[in-house]
């Protein structure tokens, strides 16, 4: 997709040393809750997506050094990505599977929605059937019993499928496919391989000069 938007999506893994000028230079760049790798992988942030149910939505809106991050402050929108209907829908069944998972489903969308507003930003709401959209493809993968799939991967199936982007290029950095053991990282790693092997998705990696001097 030669001379495609670039839209940056930026996980809060590590990345490579170049990454910073590279992520920088997109069109628009995402970044996720605490922005963690925010410098190290640039400083440019147009949208911040949160995780707006449990207990990141809860320690983020109650931390003012959130609020008054560059990363955040410099937004100019955020996405809640998960829809609080479907949230309140899975409180009962979590109750009986993942009796731990108490919190798991106390919604605060309504305190980021307030915060954007007050912040002069736009708040976007990731809806459920996007969330069962992703459900559906991953099962191609015969991924292992999961509660939900990873924050990162509700927002790429998100970007991939909203007209709004059909002429953009979605480039991937900082995303290890690792970590909470009740997301299916095997088989979203697979699903994002195959978004990339179709032209829809990017690694950073091939993007930086050293991967270009290579020939990777």
């Amino acid at each position: 997709m030669v001379g495609a938007r670039r839209i940056m999506v930026v996980g809060n893994g590590d990345v490579g040393r170049e990454a910073a000028d590279v992520i920088d230079a997109g069109d628009v760049v995402i970044r996720f809750n605490g922005c963690r790798n925010f410098g190290a992988a640039g400083t440019r942030t147009d949208v911040v997506a949160v995780c707006n149910t449990g207990r990141p939505g809860a320690e983020m809106l109650a931390d003012p050094r959130w609020r008054k991050s560059e990363a955040v402050s410099s937004a100019k929108e955020i996405w809640s990505i998960r829809d609080p209907q479907k949230f309140a829908a899975m409180r009962a069944e979590l109750a009986v599977t993942h009796p731990e998972l108490d919190d798991f489903c106390d919604d605060y969308t309504t305190g980021f929605a307030q915060f954007a507003a007050a912040h002069d930003k736009r708040h976007r709401i990731i809806p459920a059937t996007v969330h069962d959209a992703l459900d559906t493809a991953l099962t191609s993968y015969s991924p292992a019993p999961y509660v939900v799939p990873s924050s990162g991967m509700v927002l790429i199936q998100a970007l991939v499928s909203d007209p709004e982007y059909d002429d953009a290029l979605l480039v991937l950095a900082g995303f290890g496919h690792s970590g909470w053991e009740w997301h299916p990282f095997d088989a979203e790693r697979q699903l994002a391989d195959s978004l990339v092997r179709g032209g829809r998705l990017m690694r950073l990696e091939t993007l930086l000069p050293s991967s270009l001097s290579q020939g990777a």
